[in-house]
């Protein structure tokens, strides 16, 4: 005798993933700005903090990604040997760029060229 399955737990199981879902969008909806605004002002410091190391310090890159602080594990940082820049990036919300400058040491990239 056969036993019949039920699609029931299925479905429930669809919709508690769709519900979980939409609320975990919503939920980074509303958190957008905050996020942003930390992202954009750790790129923003690690650009700068980074170009310092490399270009005034002398240290390697991968030695001055040591310096970052806790809470910037997401922070990637690639340098321009050619320019003297670091660009810091957060994925998909943020960058910036240092760039060292004789006489002014380490510099961000302007606002306006952005």
């Amino acid at each position: 005798m056969a036993i019949a399955k039920s699609s029931k737990p299925r479905r429930y199981g669809l919709w508690a993933t769709l519900i979980a879902a939409i609320a975990l969008a919503a939920l980074a909806w509303s958190y957008r700005a905050p996020a942003q605004g930390y992202a954009e002002a750790g790129t923003a410091y690690a650009a700068r903090v980074a170009c310092s190391c490399r270009f005034v310090a002398g240290r390697s890159l991968e030695d001055c990604a040591k310096d970052k602080i806790g809470g910037m594990e997401l922070i990637t940082l690639v340098d321009d040997p050619v320019a003297q820049s670091v660009t810091a990036r957060f994925p998909l919300i943020s960058d910036d760029t240092a760039y060292y400058r004789e006489g002014y040491g380490c510099v961000l990239q302007p606002y306006e060229d952005r």
